[in-house]
C-alpha cells in the first residue's frame, strides 16, 4: 500500500503460528495430590478411632474387672500385651489368677492364658479365649479341681458395670477332681454353651434374665446314675424377680425373687440318652424357708430305662431298714436279703421297679416324643422335697 513502510508489509504478511505448534499447557496436579491427601486423611482418622476404640475397650475391660473385685472376684496378670491395629484391639494377658473370697473356704484360680479381643466398630463388645488347664484350690494349697478343653470362649456385652449378654461355649470340656495325688472326672462333654441375657427391665431395675444351658455327649458320673451315660440336652429358663444384676451373692439374689414373688420358669426342658428321652415344661417358686414350690410336667420315653435309675434300691433299704429297728444302715437290709437267698435282693429291686413303672403308667397321660411312645407326669416340688408322681426322687438344697 502506498506510504507504508517495507517493514511493516513484511509483519502484515508474516502467518500466524497454529494452535498445535503453541507451547503445551500446564499439567494439573490436583487430581494426584487430593487422593493422596484423602488417603492420608482417612489413615489418621481410622488410627484416631482405633486409640479411641481402645480406650473404650480398656475401660470397658478395666469396668468388668472392677465390677467382678467388687464382687469378691479379683483377677490378676502376669504380663500383659495390646495389639490388633488395625480392625482389632487384642489384650493378652499370660499367667492369669483369680482370688474368690466370697465363698467359705475362698478358692483360686489360675489358667495359663487369657485372650481378650473387640472390634473396633463395637468397643463395648468383649470376646476372650482361655487356654487350658485351669485349676482350682484352696489359697496355699494344690489344686482340688483340674478343668481341661480343647477350646473355650467367652463374650461379655454392654457397658460397665452392667452387662446386656455374656455367653460361655466349650468344646471337648473336661473336668477331674483331684483327691490326695488321685484324680475322678466329675464332667465330660463334647460341647458345652452357656447364654444369658436380658429380656425385659434393665440392669439397673428388675432385669428378666433368660438363660440357655446345652450341652452335648455330657456325663457326670458323681452325680447322678442318670447322667453316667452321655446325655444331650438344653434347658432355657426365665429368672424373674431379681431386684438388680449389681454384685451380690446368689442366696441374695434369691431372697429377692422370695420376696418379690418371682419365680424360674422352664420354658424348655430336654435331656437324651440313648434309651430314653425326658421333655418338660413348668415353673418353680423360692418359699420363705429358701426351698423350692412348683410343677414341672415332663414327658418320658423309655420310662422302664429311667425308673431303676431313680433310686429304687435306696427306697427299699431305707423300708427294710426301718423294719430292722433303723440302724440307719439302709443298704444293710438288701444283703441281707442276698445272705438269706442270693439273688433274692436283685428279685425284690426288678418287682419294685416293675410295680413302680407300672403305676407311673396307669396315673400318666399318653404322649409321643419323637415318634416314641411316652408318658407324661408331674414332677413335684415341695418345700424342696421332688417326687415323680408318686415316686420320691431326694430334695433340693435351700437356695438361701
Amino acid at each position: 500500500m502506498p506510504g507504508e513502510s517495507p517493514l511493516n508489509m513484511m509483519q502484515r504478511q508474516r502467518p500466524r503460528r497454529s494452535r498445535s505448534a503453541a507451547a503445551p499447557p500446564r499439567r494439573r496436579l490436583w487430581p494426584v495430590v487430593l487422593p493422596v491427601c484423602v488417603v492420608i486423611v482417612l489413615a489418621a482418622v481410622w488410627c484416631a478411632l482405633w486409640y479411641y476404640a481402645a480406650g473404650i475397650a480398656d475401660r470397658t475391660m478395666s469396668g468388668w474387672m472392677a465390677r467382678e473385685a467388687v464382687a469378691g472376684r479379683v483377677y490378676t496378670c502376669g504380663s500383659q500385651t495390646i495389639s490388633g491395629f488395625p480392625f482389632r484391639i487384642e489384650a493378652d494377658c499370660t499367667t492369669v489368677g483369680a482370688t474368690i473370697s466370697t465363698t467359705q473356704p475362698p478358692f483360686a484360680v489360675s489358667a495359663k492364658d487369657v485372650n481378650v479381643a473387640a472390634q473396633v466398630y463395637r468397643p463395648t463388645l468383649l470376646v476372650g479365649e482361655i487356654a487350658s488347664p485351669v485349676t482350682v484350690a484352696e489359697p496355699g494349697q494344690p489344686p482340688s479341681f483340674v478343668a481341661n478343653w480343647s477350646s473355650a470362649r467367652g463374650s461379655v456385652s454392654g457397658l460397665p458395670p452392667d452387662p446386656d449378654s455374656v455367653s460361655v461355649t466349650l468344646d471337648h470340656p473336661h473336668v477331674d477332681r483331684v483327691v490326695a495325688a488321685n484324680s475322678a472326672t466329675i464332667f465330660t462333654a463334647d460341647h458345652a454353651e452357656f447364654h444369658g441375657r436380658i429380656v425385659g427391665g434393665t440392669a439397673t431395675n428388675n432385669p428378666v434374665i433368660d438363660a440357655l444351658l446345652t450341652f452335648a455327649a455330657a456325663t457326670t458320673p458323681t452325680l447322678h446314675p442318670l447322667l453316667a451315660e452321655p446325655v444331650e440336652g438344653e434347658v432355657d429358663a426365665v429368672f424373674r424377680g431379681f431386684k438388680d444384676l449389681t454384685p451380690k451373692p446368689w442366696p441374695q439374689r434369691f431372697r429377692e425373687m422370695q420376696a418379690s414373688g418371682g419365680n424360674i420358669e422352664i420354658t424348655h426342658l430336654r435331656l437324651a440318652r440313648s434309651d430314653a428321652i425326658i421333655v418338660g415344661a413348668g415353673t418353680l417358686t423360692v418359699n420363705a424357708n429358701g426351698k423350692l414350690n412348683g410343677l414341672i410336667r415332663v414327658g418320658i420315653a423309655g420310662l422302664e430305662n429311667i425308673v431303676p435309675k431313680l433310686g429304687i434300691d435306696r427306697l427299699i433299704g431305707r423300708g427294710l431298714d426301718k423294719l430292722n429297728g433303723g440302724s440307719g444302715q439302709a443298704q444293710q437290709g438288701l444283703n441281707a436279703l442276698d445272705r438269706l437267698m442270693p439273688g433274692l435282693g436283685g428279685v425284690v429291686r426288678d418287682n419294685a421297679a416293675a410295680s413302680v413303672i407300672d403305676s407311673l403308667n396307669k396315673m400318666g397321660q399318653p404322649t409321643e416324643i419323637d415318634n416314641k411312645p411316652a408318658i407324661v407326669l408331674p414332677l413335684n416340688f415341695s418345700d424342696g422335697f421332688v417326687s415323680l408322681g408318686m415316686l420320691p426322687l431326694g430334695e433340693v438344697p435351700a437356695l438361701f
